[in-house]
């Protein structure tokens, strides 16, 4: 077996998350230069310039799994680096608003098509005692995206002058291209073939995955059974029978958005002045955002397949909790700034071992081979649908209402999300996703 094999096709496809990070936070530079240049209502920006790529993710989204079930996970991931590079370059570009929310409304669907497609790839060629660090590539590519965006946007201010907005947004062309030319040599998933028909194919794959060519039949006939079992193709997913991972789909992904993670991601410069930083510290207080989100997502990559899904979920929730309480806080009382800044930092670390590095592994591991795609799809789409809802409520929300209550308001749903963790949420860890199947269909 070539071990590196899968963690360089893992690697490959984990970049389409450091697009998604990059694309998805990008934006926070350009947030107050465009609405001074386009000198738009509050209502319009948060639509068409904050939330307009946030739409076009719902819509990728929700229609992603579509054709990753039907034409494969690679096709798609391919196309989804052509919307990258169009998008970076487009917006960079734009003359107006209308332009400008066309080619961030294509980016989104770039990103909501990545939340589908490559979690499902990654969870597909995997083995089980690794598919959590493998699937949590993704994540980790996200955050550092993530990062990267936030040094990148404090980098060049002052680059291009009135024009600084463009370059921060044109500069993801560079990695969208490096992507889009690297993923073209990537397999296709074993699994998809072996839903197609295609044995000789998926085959040569998994002898290329696994140990032996007793390994390489075991795990044939075993996903060949299941599929069996299925139908032998892709099928509806909303029935009754698929009750339980669309609960549990949707339970993570409504949680992930009601921490509020994407508010605090998309409006970090403007939470950070709030809280009494200088427009120069606030974006250079974004970067240590994106670094400790980095850092603790790689420890979280480094405990999922030995604590669990679960034990994760338990500590982001707790530090979930007391950092949205802190910053609740900290804003009621008018505390010094950097008291608020430590306690966004404690709730971005929450994020980041538990949510941040289980959501995507979570969904892509519960739903059976022939909804697989759908099923990403499905948990995608609320989180997206949740994240552009509040990123188009935010400015008008921080213009609006006092700051302790929003912070207030997602730590109560943090109390939920510990809940639904402890009564609700299955162990998944080191566990065949067929297996997985079978476990999540008995608790119907």
């Amino acid at each position: 077996m070539d071990k590196r094999f899968t963690v360089i096709a893992s690697l490959t496809v984990a970049l389409a998350g450091f697009l998604f990070g990059f694309d998805t936070v990008v934006i926070s530079g350009a947030n107050e230069p465009i609405k001074a240049l386009w000198n738009t209502s509050s209502w319009f920006h948060g639509f068409f310039i904050m939330s307009m790529a946030l739409w076009g993710t719902v819509i990728g989204a929700f229609f992603g799994g579509i054709p990753t079930d039907r034409y494969g996970r690679k096709k798609v991931l391919i196309w989804i680096g052509v919307l990258y590079f169009l998008s970076a370059l487009g917006s960079a570009l734009a003359p107006d608003p209308y332009s400008f929310s066309f080619f961030r409304f294509i980016g989104g669907l770039g990103v909501g098509a990545s939340s589908v497609a490559a979690p499902a790839y990654l969870s597909e060629i995997s083995s089980a005692q690794n598919r959590g660090k493998l699937v949590a590539l993704y994540q980790f590519n996200l955050v550092l995206g993530i990062l990267l965006a936030f040094i990148s946007n404090y980098s060049l201010k002052g680059f291009g002058g009135a024009d600084d907005w463009r370059y921060m947004l044109g500069v993801e062309a560079i990695p969208a291209l490096l992507y889009l030319i690297l993923v073209l040599r990537v397999p296709r998933s074993p699994r998809w073939l072996l839903l197609q028909g295609r044995v000789e194919e998926a085959r040569s794959i998994l002898a290329q995955m696994l140990p032996s060519a007793e390994a390489v039949q075991q795990t044939l006939q075993t996903i060949q059974k299941h599929i069996a079992i299925e139908g032998g193709k892709s099928e509806g997913l909303f029935q009754k029978k698929f009750s339980r991972p669309i609960f549990l789909a949707f339970c993570i992904a409504f949680f992930n958005q009601l921490s509020g993670i994407n508010f605090v991601l998309y409006y970090a410069p403007v939470i950070l002045e709030k809280s009494g930083f200088a427009a120069s510290d606030s974006l250079l207080s974004s970067v240590s955002i994106g670094a400790v989100n980095l850092i603790f997502t790689m420890v979280g990559l480094s405990l999922i397949d030995r604590l669990g899904r679960r034990t994760l979920m338990y500590l982001g929730s707790f530090a979930y909790i007391i950092g949205l309480g802190m910053i609740s806080y900290a804003f009621y009382t008018d505390a010094a700034p950097m008291f608020s800044l430590i306690f966004i930092l404690v709730f971005i670390t929450g994020h980041a071992i538990g949510q941040g590095a289980v959501i995507w592994v979570f969904i892509s591991e519960i739903f059976p081979n022939s909804v697989r795609g759908k099923g990403q799809a499905f948990g995608s789409s609320v989180h997206w649908v949740l994240a552009a809802l509040i990123t188009l409520l935010g400015e008008v929300v921080i213009e609006s209402v006092p700051a302790w209550t929003i912070f207030a308001f997602f730590a109560a749903f943090m109390v939920l999300q510990l809940a639904f963790t402890h009564f609700i949420m299955p162990e998944t860890k080191g566990k065949s996703l067929e297996s997985v199947e079978d476990e999540v269909a008995l608790e119907l």
